[in-house]
This record gives structure tokens, sequence and C-alpha cells, in this order.
């Protein structure tokens, strides 16, 4: 399926930026989100475990086995703290044009490795990778919440410039390959790349080097039939309006410094988003609390296949309701205890036809108080929460694995 021809042309921008940064497609697992809500000092690692062992090969899949260029060694950001986000460009070497249906993260150093994610780069997003990759000594660049790549002139923080990258995978200690029974999968034209985000935790040497890591990742590709459905990803986003707590004051409590902060951060496009969802939820006034929802026309006939639901540090409940108050209503997706480090892909029971007529609802809860709990956050000040890119920012998205269809 072209772009020209997507589902996602038809939402506004700000679904448009998060699905080309957090696209999920057929590969994650089938547990879902369903670790139980961050207590104190969670987001601290996990207990080194490795990978599980991959699934059989199914007819006409064949595994591709790739590894980062050089090992690295982790060490904090500036400025502090006991965890980094490590990006590397990873070449598959593509000269025909393949589905993916799966793909599993093997790091080298299970000890230092608290998850990953697979990013897939069209051809056409190739350059700015590299350009990204060029522009930062050493193996790779750091990276939250996505790519980090923003062009050519990676100082500017243009996200108009994102290479379109989809998420494809997420990994966390004992997490396996989603294989769809359906004859399905995500296409990587010739050319494509892969980046590979590592989220390293230093909490175990206070934030200091401890050893190297040079993970692999195995995809299974197949060169599919003309029958093969090929999966997109339908973003569903919803504001965040999240105030400071009744025993928290600063001055980004206020919400126009708040956003005026995100605009400083992340340039006018990201900066406006909160305001814009608002108007796009219909919403005349932004409503203040804990839980948010927003409505979204079905544009195009589809089937939905999976689910996946994105927030931060701060987030504890997502679901994507189907057509909400009438008869035929159903849940598609219910993550009742969102762990930003347990973020998976969670299968339908079997799949759902959709189309124009119908109403996708998208509800998000955070938890202020988290913020005092969390290392990442405790030494922030205080702010009103609204969409951002940044670790004390939030998002809320119930991003759907779909194929379009005829009728």
């Amino acid at each position: 399926m072209t772009k020209s021809d997507s589902p996602l042309r038809t939402l506004g921008a700000a679904a448009m930026a998060l699905a080309t940064a957090f696209a999920v497609v057929a590969c994650g697992s089938t547990a879902g989100n369903s670790a139980a809500p961050p207590a104190a000092g969670s987001h601290n690692g996990h207990a080194g475990q490795p990978p599980a062992a991959p699934q059989p090969l199914r007819a006409g899949e064949r595994f591709l086995d790739l590894k980062m260029a050089e090992a690295y060694t982790p060490a904090p950001p500036e400025g502090g703290g006991t965890d980094e986000y490590r990006c590397q460009v990873i070449d598959p070497g593509l000269t025909e044009a393949a589905f993916l249906t799966g793909t599993q993260v093997m790091p080298e150093n299970v000890a230092l490795a608290h998850h990953a994610i697979v990013y897939a780069v069209p051809p056409g997003g190739a350059a700015l990778v590299r350009a990204q990759d060029a522009k930062t000594p050493g193996a790779g660049w750091q990276c939250f919440g996505g790519t980090g790549v923003v062009g050519a002139d990676v100082e500017s923080e243009d996200e108009s410039a994102d290479p379109g990258a989809t998420w494809v995978e997420t990994w966390a200690p004992g997490a396996t390959e989603t294989l769809f029974t359906q004859d399905v999968g995500f296409k990587l034209e010739p050319g494509s790349l892969l980046i590979l985000q590592m989220h390293y935790n230093l909490l175990a040497t206070d934030g200091k080097p401890a050893g190297s890591d040079r993970s692999a990742v195995r995809l299974r590709l197949t060169d599919g039939t003309p029958q093969t459905r090929e999966l997109d990803t339908f973003p569903l986003d919803a504001p965040t309006e999240l105030p400071c707590t009744a025993d928290e004051s600063g001055p980004l409590c206020d919400r126009a410094a708040s956003i005026a902060d995100v605009t400083k951060r992340f340039g006018s496009e990201v900066g406006e988003t909160a305001d814009r969802q608002v108007a796009e939820c219909g919403q005349s006034a932004p409503k203040p609390g804990n839980t948010q929802t927003c409505d979204h026309a079905v544009p195009s006939p589809m089937t939905l296949f999976a689910g996946f639901g994105h927030m931060h540090l701060l987030g504890r409940a997502i679901k994507v309701e189907l057509n909400p108050g009438k008869a035929n209503a159903k849940v598609v997706l219910d993550v009742p205890q969102f762990d930003f480090d347990n973020q998976r892909l969670v299968q339908l029971p079997s799949p759902v036809d959709i189309g124009p007529g119908d109403t996708l609802r998208v509800t998000c809860t955070h938890d202020a108080g988290l913020r005092k709990r969390l290392p990442q956050l405790s030494k922030l000040p205080p702010r009103y929460v609204v969409w951002g890119d940044g670790t004390s920012d939030e998002m809320c998205a119930g991003i759907m694995t779909v194929s379009p269809r005829k009728s």
C-alpha cells in the first residue's frame, strides 16, 4: 500500500507524526501491557535474562541475522542519570522487496539492556539516517522516545524532516515474536534500513560505564504472494492535559508556560500539538484532568489485526473502543496497567473489519503523582504535562495494526 492511499493521510498532523515515529506492525508480543502499575523505583532496569529461543520457520520464511556494526559502551547523558538511549543504524542489504513477518532482538549484554525498539526506515529516509549517524562521533547517537533523526540539520530539531521510520518491534526481557496466522506482513523495499534503539540502564553502577554491548537482530522474512496483505498503522491520539498535583507548584504548572517550554525544546510543530488535539477532538477548550479521550472516524475500509498503546512515564492505562455506546461496541485494545518498560503489541482474538461510519475511541489515564517516584522525573521541576517528545512530556496513542481492504 502506498502512502497516497494510506488511511494515515486522513489523520491530523499530530497523529501523522506519531505514526512515523511509533508505528507497530506484525511483530511483538501477544502478552500485552499487563505488568503492574509503575511503583517507586520502577524503570530502573530488569534482571538480565537471555532472549527467548526463536519459533520455527514457517513455509516460505527465512531468517536474516544482523548485528550492530561495532560494540558500544553505554554512558549516561550529560547532566547525570543512569539511563542511555542509543540508536544504531543496521543495513539489512535488501536487493529485493520482502515482507517482514517477525523480528527478534538479541541483546549481547543482558545485564545492561533494559529494552530495545527496532525501526524500519524506507529507502527515501535512508540519507537522513546516514547523515544523523555521521554527525555523531562514535557508534550511533543518543535518542529518546523515537529515532532521534530530525533531518540533515540535526540542530534544527525539525520533526517534519522525520525519515518515515516505522516501529516494528519492541524487546523486553522474556519477550518473544508475535506470529500472525494470517498471510500478512510489513513490506520492506530494497534499500530500507533498520534503526536499533537500545535502552541501557546503569543503575547498578551508579551511572558509570559497565562494559560494552553489540546486540543483534533477527528478521523473519518471506517473499509473499499476490494474496499477502500489506500491514499499515492507524494511529489514534488524544490530548494530554495533566495538571500539577495539589502539593506541587512552579512556573511550568501553568499550561501556557509548559507549551512554550515544549515549543522551545522541540519546535513549533510539536508545540502546537496540544491546542491542535483539543480542536481535532471536538473540544471547545482544554479539560485538565487525569483521563482524556478522543473519537476518530474510520476513513476507509480496513481490517484490524492488533493494537499497541503508547504513553510515557506517567501513563497508567489506555483503551481503544470500537463504536462505543452502540449495539456493536467492542473493546479492541485494553491496557489497564500500563508500564513504559513493557510496551507490547496485542493481537485481537480475531481480525475485525471496519470502515466508514465506524468510530474508534482512544482513552488514556495519566498520574502526575508518579513524578516524585520515578528517578527520571523526580529531580525535574513539576509541570502541567502536555503532548511532547521528552521524558517529562507525555503522549496518548493507540496505534492499530491494520490492512486496507476494497470494501
